[in-house]
């Protein structure tokens, strides 16, 4: 057993020689090397029971093998993604044969409007490919973040998301300032809104309320301004599919906490359906709904 006093050392440096590992090797090579590990130690974590009680109230009709299946899918995806991270900078989407994007010319027609605008997605293929996506069509973005609980780990992201987008934008209430002004000034945001939020709004997804953020649609509404949904899917290995869809027609009766809850379950159904399309790389590990 590592002393006490060396143990925050020596995980800073094993997460550091990990991380520079990652960002020297080939994007496949790295991608598939962070899958196998994933695969081998993911389905004995406590995690695995969480994506097993979602899975079976949402599959009910699946057998065990199928959900055992599904879940060391989801573990390959996530292993991917931590392990494609760190080489992120160096992908050009527009330019490499690995990314098919169908849609960008729904945010070149942000980028042009001169209004502010908001982009989402959910945890799904890999997610830190929708803010590249943006970003490398020459406009610039703000993507609010939880931040990471190890403080070496926090830094490698802030370090790698540095090249993909211009504003990181943490969640609180010091984000909310920031996203305020943001759009205040004609600019864009990109937000994930598939995770539990407890002091969020209930909202029907997968057929039981989940807690839900609704700072989304309150922003949309308040700004009056676009919103657009970015799909990312892992194709195989490497290989991604980028779909930017038509921006929403989000409902505005005047009726401000109706139309926030509103915007919010449609902006789930969408959610969902993305992930029935493609069930093994969400992110069932997470607490979504209460128990």
């Amino acid at each position: 057993m590592w002393p006490k006093g060396l143990l925050a050392p020596a995980e800073t440096a094993a997460i550091r020689l990990a991380y520079g590992l990652l960002a020297v090797l080939p994007l496949d090579l790295a991608s598939a090397t962070g899958g196998f590990i994933a695969r081998l130690i993911g389905p004995g974590r406590r995690e695995s029971r969480t994506a097993n009680g979602n899975l079976r109230r949402v599959y009910p009709e699946k057998p065990e093998r199928e959900i055992a299946d599904m879940i060391k899918g989801v573990w390959d995806n996530l292993g991917r993604v931590g392990a494609e991270f760190p080489g992120l900078n160096r992908v050009r989407i527009y330019e490499d044969q690995r990314f098919t994007v169908t849609g960008a010319e729904h945010i070149d027609r942000l980028r042009d409007d001169d209004r502010p605008g908001i982009f989402f997605t959910a945890h799904i293929g890999n997610w830190e490919l929708a803010a590249l996506a943006v970003t490398q069509r020459g406009l610039r973005l703000g993507v609010v973040y939880r931040a990471a609980n190890h403080p070496e780990v926090e830094r490698l992201v802030r370090l790698g998301r540095r090249g993909m987008t211009d504003d990181l934008v943490p969640k609180g209430r010091a984000g909310a300032r920031q996203m305020i002004a943001i759009l205040n000034g004609g600019g864009h945001l990109g937000m994930l809104v598939d995770q539990k939020m407890n002091d969020g709004i209930a909202v029907e997804f997968f057929g039981r309320d989940a807690m839900t953020a609704p700072a989304l649609a309150q922003l949309a509404l308040k700004f009056d301004c676009p919103v657009v949904p970015i799909k990312v899917e892992r194709t195989h290995g490497a290989h991604f599919s980028i779909s930017v869809l038509p921006p929403l027609e989000l409902p505005a009766t005047g009726d401000r906490q109706a139309d926030v809850k509103a915007g919010m379950t449609l902006v789930n159904r969408i959610i969902e359906g993305w992930i029935r399309e493609n069930p093994e790389q969400w992110l069932w590990v997470h607490r979504r709904w209460p128990d």
